[in-house]
């Protein structure tokens, strides 16, 4: 398998956009909870199919060219040979090492899917789930509670438009207007970010402060108040979930071999028929 290739293609990417780590991790974890691992992500809706990139999850993806370009590269000297899914896996794996974050091991044999449908988007764990929606999500797809708590961690990673947090910020209930479980100091900084009635296109709040670097920030911010998503704050509503944002806070290690050990279980889930010259289109 030519990775010296694949990580050249990814490598350059992440050096000219410092959100392209993010963007692939994010890709990855979206293409295998829908269908398994198998690409089908990439794929561009085609006359009345709307394709899983068109679904409103999917919107804000973007650097799909990194794909392509890796794909372009491993065609010229092994055609045929290695799928779109592997690719995506890899350069989600390449992409958390270059944020600073551990490796592993990617196996290889994922075949690209042939199917696509917006429509199945709506399958994908939302920024307003509680613990029980998510733990169901999870749990449909072979992950457990510390799977779903370590792969919570790649949150340490990128950026949120105001749409995902929105409704913890203003008229959040009948009670209150701003979400108990939120920081208030934290609410008012992303009030100002996500005014009441501008609607700057790209307003947001990155996932972290240290929004480029793969850390455990993003647990110790839980335990503060200061998780972007209700799906991030409700990783303290149970003793379980709690336990182990504790565990990852205090130690950068800990989690590290967590997440790497839940990203081999999902870059495992099965899906697809075969390998596609064009990562955009099936064979």
């Amino acid at each position: 398998m030519s990775t010296p290739l694949l990580q050249k293609a990814v490598n350059n990417a992440m050096m000219r956009d410092k959100t392209v780590p993010a963007a692939l991790l994010r890709m990855h974890f979206h293409d295998c909870f829908i269908r398994g691992c198998d690409a089908s992500v990439l794929l561009k809706s085609k006359g009345k199919n709307r394709a899983e990139k068109d679904g409103p999850p999917n919107a804000s993806l973007h650097s799909f060219y990194v794909i392509d370009n890796a794909k372009k590269e491993v065609e010229a000297s092994c055609p045929g040979v290695v799928s779109c899914a592997d690719i995506l896996a890899l350069a989600a794996r390449d992409a958390v090492v270059f944020s600073g974050g551990p490796t592993w091991d990617v196996s290889k044999g994922r075949k690209d899917g042939r199917t696509s449908r917006a429509s199945e988007t709506t399958q994908l764990p939302s920024p307003t789930f509680n613990i029980a929606q998510l733990q169901q999500s999870f749990s449909q797809r072979g992950l457990s509670l510390d799977d779903l708590v370590a792969l919570s961690g790649g949150h340490t990673l990128g950026f949120s438009h105001c749409s995902s947090f929105q409704s913890r910020i203003r008229n959040f209930n009948a009670t209150h207007d701003i979400d108990p479980s939120m920081h208030p100091s934290f609410a008012a900084s992303l009030r100002g970010v996500c005014p009441k009635t501008n609607r700057a296109k790209n307003a947001g709040a990155t996932m972290d402060p240290s929004s480029t670097t793969f850390d455990n920030t993003y647990f110790k911010l839980i335990l503060q108040k200061k998780g972007l998503f209700s799906s991030d704050q409700s990783l303290l509503s149970t003793p379980k979930t709690k336990d182990l944002v504790t565990k990852f806070a205090s130690s950068k290690a800990t989690f590290n071999k967590a997440f790497v050990s839940s990203m081999i279980k999902m870059s495992s889930i099965t899906g697809g028929q075969e390998v596609r010259k064009d990562c955009r289109v099936v064979n």
